[in-house]
């Protein structure tokens, strides 16, 4: 048995992009950083951040350029695919990417702190819509 599964929290580095192919099927396109935090052997804090390129399909590409914007937090689930394409000089040219079929929403609609979605490329309901905000004097206990 085989398993490509990819789940990644961090915060993404430009807006999500939005196309539409001939076909009709929605594509978005975006990065997103993660970073790691450790102390090296003389005691020293270093830290590395890491980019991943993702690629979401279908009403959730819709959703994510609707409401996902630079800085913000999410959560994505996925696969890695690896393409590959002829540059414009004849060299072979080779992407990693991560094709999502789950994300939540981890910013408000500013990027804040409050809790957004959680959408799924199974074009079911969102558990969450990101207008609305839970606060917390609506909480009946």
């Amino acid at each position: 048995m085989d398993l490509n599964r990819a789940t990644i929290l961090g915060r993404l580095t430009q807006d999500p992009e939005l196309k539409n192919l001939p076909s009709g099927q929605s594509v978005c396109t975006f990065s997103v950083a993660t970073n790691r935090t450790w102390t090296d052997n003389q005691g020293q804090k270093q830290e590395q951040a890491e980019f991943h390129n993702i690629v979401m399909w279908g009403k959730l590409a819709e959703v994510a350029a609707q409401y996902l914007k630079k800085g913000g937090k999410v959560y994505l689930e996925g696969r890695l695919q690896t393409r590959s394409w002829d540059g414009d000089d004849g060299k072979k040219r080779y992407r990693t990417e991560i094709v999502a079929n789950n994300m939540i929403m981890l910013s408000g609609p500013s990027n804040t702190n409050t809790a957004g979605g959680d959408y799924s490329s199974d074009n079911s309901a969102p558990s969450e819509t990101a207008e609305e905000e839970i606060k917390v004097e609506d909480i009946p206990f």
